[in-house]
């Protein structure tokens, strides 16, 4: 926001400026708030103050569906009961590992000969339904929405073939998170996922963002290749989408 990205969020804190609490919702005034799918996020340091923002102030607008999403997994029950006060049903979307890269000296690089280097394109608007139809949480409208702001908005990478199409691909969320990584099963076993994470994660610490990326609990094979990247996870903490 402070970097004048477009965004369909609005933030508010409990009190200011010295705040406990901060909740990033969709906002009303946002004319593409309605294509997106609704997500609410937020920090906290007192989780009673939490608490009370969630069940006695208007900070959510608990009469439309929306995700909650990047939260400690810690807080699962409370968020729950905080539903059923509401008289909202919920269900846990996913669990997630959070991975982050400390500094760019500790990734991994990949040897990419020129031939390769010379296929390092980025993504444009012809390629939306090609990442929406294979983004897990996409094939639909509000999926084809958010790539299209993503490619329009933010830094992608991608790998083309002879033919100048995409066969591998990175993104970046509007969060900052790399996502959406896929290679096209004709073209795996190339290496392209290493090539495209490391492209991507130093683009990204250049323009002075954190480096990092959420990985779905199950999904061994994305959280084997980040960890042998130089990629950290910690343990004791899981994140969750609800």
């Amino acid at each position: 926001m402070n970097r004048n990205k477009p965004t369909t969020l609005e933030v508010a804190v409990d009190t200011w400026p010295d705040f406990k609490v901060i909740i990033c919702r969709p906002d009303p005034k946002s004319k593409h708030s309605s294509e997106m799918t609704k997500e609410v996020t937020y920090f906290r340091l007192d989780d009673q103050i939490l608490w009370k923002i969630l069940t006695e102030e208007n900070a959510i607008d608990w009469s439309t569906y929306f995700l909650i999403g990047g939260f400690d997994s810690s807080h699962a029950a409370m968020l729950k009961e905080v539903s059923s006060l509401k008289e909202v049903k919920n269900k846990c979307l996913c669990l997630v590992h959070l991975l982050y890269l400390p500094d760019c000296d500790s990734l991994i690089t990949p040897v990419i000969d020129s031939e390769l280097e010379s296929r390092i394109s980025s993504l444009n608007l012809s390629h939306v339904d090609l990442v929406n139809k294979t983004w897990k949480f996409g094939g639909n409208e509000q999926g084809h929405a958010t790539i299209t702001n993503l490619i329009t908005n933010f830094p992608t990478c991608c790998i083309n073939d002879d033919q100048d199409q995409p066969v591998s691909w990175i993104l970046l969320y509007d969060y900052c998170a790399l996502g959406m990584l896929y290679t096209v099963p004709e073209h795996r076993g190339k290496g392209y996922a290493k090539i495209m994470i490391c492209t991507m994660a130093r683009r990204v610490h250049a323009q002075g963002y954190p480096v990092y990326c959420f990985v779905v609990d199950d999904n061994e094979v994305s959280y084997r290749l980040f960890k042998s990247m130089g990629f950290i996870d910690d343990p004791s903490y899981r994140s969750m989408r609800l």
